[in-house]
């Protein structure tokens, strides 16, 4: 996917329609003098809905519409007619969009599953014809309701992607290189010190036709939870992971505190991203030889599973599928 046309946050006016008044009419027919009140309702107010589709990957499509407006709902008319109700707008939205009001942080909607609907900005409910306020007091009412206005406020939305694995290092660990071993992903892939500038998915084929989506983050710096680098934007791709797998190259100044680090990060982002089961992958093991790998091991935390890999040469990658297939049971 190219990162110009990667776009997980976009931001937008969003205003619903405003209902439509209700109508002042009275009954007029040939040989009945004295009809009744007969105003029709107005209608509704068009309204702004999320819609989920499985089918899209990006908020691209959302990047330039920096206001959406619905329709007015229609006034009421004679002989109890009510006014049409006003167009609802449509927005389809990736799954795993996450919606909110641009001044609150809590947010209003979380898009999770093909087809799902929701109501984002509902529109103003239609005024009531004078046929609503007639008594035996009050035959002859001159008075009808007001259509209710609609609502303007400013929307964000967030795609947080949803995936199985979510892969966790530092730029130039290998994130790349094992998604494009793993699956049919193709990230951009070179032999510079580089990082990936967006997320990048892939589906990893298994055992007995089972498979799982892995998706390749960013690489975060130290201090990304501040704003550092490229890593606050994308880490809320790792809030829908179910299993984090670590890599940290073999090759690293020392593993566990590579891999401290890391954890740090996430801890000051959300540190609900602690109780996430982890697995740490020591890449770029092609490199060593089994006494250097021995020496190693007193590198690693004990508290975490590990393995040593290699993307290149497939050095223990069943054995990682392996392992996170287990932990995703």
């Amino acid at each position: 996917m190219a990162a110009s046309n990667f776009i997980d946050y976009v931001k937008f006016c969003s205003r619903s329609g405003a209902g439509g008044n209700g109508s002042v009419h009275f009954r007029r027919e040939k040989h009945v003098p004295k009809g009744g009140p007969d105003g029709g309702d107005g209608g509704r107010g068009g309204h702004i809905i999320l819609k989920g589709n499985a089918q899209l990957w990006t908020l691209l499509h959302l990047k330039y519409k920096k206001h959406v407006i619905a329709e007015r709902g229609k006034n009421g008319e004679g002989g109890r007619r009510k006014g049409a109700d006003g167009q609802d707008i449509i927005l389809e939205v990736p799954i795993g969009t996450v919606a909110k009001v641009a001044e609150s942080v809590q947010s209003r909607c979380e898009i999770t599953a093909d087809g799902q609907e929701f109501i984002l900005t509902p529109g103003g409910r239609g005024g009531l014809g004078n046929d609503h306020f007639k008594t035996s007091t009050n035959q002859a009412p001159h008075y009808a309701q007001p259509g209710e206005d609609g609502i303007e406020e400013w929307i964000i939305l967030e795609l947080k992607l949803l995936a199985d694995v979510g892969l966790v290092g530092f730029p130039n660990s290998g994130k790349s290189t094992l998604l494009a071993s793993l699956s049919a992903a193709r990230p951009e892939i070179a032999d510079y010190a580089f990082t990936t500038l967006v997320p990048n998915l892939g589906v990893v084929a298994y055992r007995d036709e089972k498979s799982f989506v892995m998706a390749d983050i960013p690489g975060i710096i130290e201090g990304a939870a501040e704003g550092k680098g490229l890593g606050l934007r994308f880490l809320r791709h790792i809030e829908r992971n179910s299993i984090l797998l670590f890599l940290v190259p073999a090759d690293a100044t020392h593993i566990g505190e590579q891999y401290a680090i890391l954890l740090a990060e996430l801890e000051r982002y959300n540190p609900e991203l602690l109780d996430k089961k982890r697995i740490l992958a020591i890449s770029k093991a092609d490199l060593l030889d089994a006494e250097l790998m021995k020496a190693l091991e007193a590198e690693i935390p004990k508290d975490i599973p590990h393995l040593f890999i290699s993307s290149v040469s497939g050095f223990q990658l069943p054995l990682l599928k392996d392992l996170i297939w287990k932990s995703l049971q």
